[in-house]
């Protein structure tokens, strides 16, 4: 037997809000495999989560019957490096004037604080966010198409920085990405798809210079569409879902867990050899390149 092991190790998971997404099942994954899980949480839904945590109203269940723990909720604001980047206006918003400590220099800090020098293991990258992502790429403003390269793919190097210097060596960073980054996804707009293509770049980029610097290793999971709350909202969810379903190497959809699993994977000791790599998790909807039914209708 050749097991996932992650016991005595770490994470920090970045981007959590809920028990819905593909950051959830990634803490799930490594929690099962024995790791510390602590997570960094948008400050307009952290008491929700603290809440829904606290009720026991969140998925917490691992294979045999256990538990999975949560350290310790960090706020974190991944559009923002240091206070000083935090607008006037939205310190005294209400979901912030009583937060203090989120931009993402100040979470590395308290995590610091909290657990020493070189006391981290994996660091997950599940962030995205683009204010416009509704609009097609030739109506998205230029603030809009910046603020999602800022908040879904500029958050990647920053947490890097901040957080890389608490790394142990061998350590592992892995981020989320989407086939929107190569191929035309109609209706994911806002400039997404080029944050999903930057992020993809700059985790080519990482992979050689954390590695040469404190010897972790970086990479990203290219995950096909998941049904989550983030998702819905752009609305062609279910369009997404049946048409990857239909034309995928294997004719299903993926599901949560099976980006949980292989994130966890790439963040264990069996994949020590993997660094700056897109690893696709999308049923291998990426390999094909002509409709099966397609094919079919020309043969009939």
């Amino acid at each position: 037997m050749l097991p996932i092991d992650l016991t005595g190790k770490r994470a920090f998971v970045a981007g959590i809000a809920d028990d819905h997404g593909y950051g959830w099942a990634i803490c799930k994954a490594l929690a099962a495999a024995g790791a510390e899980i602590s997570v960094g949480t948008w400050p307009p839904v952290l008491s929700l989560l603290q809440k829904s945590l606290e009720r026991d109203r969140l998925d917490l269940d691992l294979p045999g019957g256990a538990k999975m723990k949560i350290a310790k909720i960090y706020p974190l604001d991944a559009a923002f490096d240091a206070p000083e980047d935090v607008p006037a206006e939205l310190r005294e918003d209400k979901r912030y004037k009583d937060l203090s400590g989120y931009t993402i220099s100040e979470a590395a800090e308290a995590y610091k604080q909290d657990h020493g020098e070189q006391s981290l293991d994996v660091l997950v990258h599940s962030l995205a966010n683009g204010p416009e992502v509704k609009k097609p790429l030739l109506e998205t403003s230029r603030k809009g198409y910046l603020a999602a390269l800022s908040a879904s793919a500029y958050s990647l190097i920053s947490l890097v920085q901040r957080f890389g210097p608490l790394m142990r060596p061998g350590g592992a960073i892995v981020s989320l990405t989407y086939m929107a980054s190569e191929r035309v996804i109609p209706g994911y707009g806002g400039g997404m798809s080029s944050a999903k293509a930057a992020l993809e770049s700059d985790t080519r980029v990482l992979a050689f210079e954390a590695g040469r610097k404190w010897n972790v290793r970086v990479n990203t999971v290219s995950a096909g569409p998941l049904p989550s709350r983030a998702a819905k909202a752009i609305g062609t969810i279910e369009l997404l879902l049946d048409y990857y379903k239909k034309n995928s190497a294997l004719p299903e959809n993926n599901t949560a867990a099976d980006v949980g699993h292989a994130a966890a994977f790439l963040c264990s000791p069996l994949g020590a050899g993997i660094t700056g790599t897109t690893v696709y998790v999308d049923k291998g909807y990426h390999s094909m390149g002509m409709e099966p039914e397609a094919l079919a209708g020309a043969q009939s």
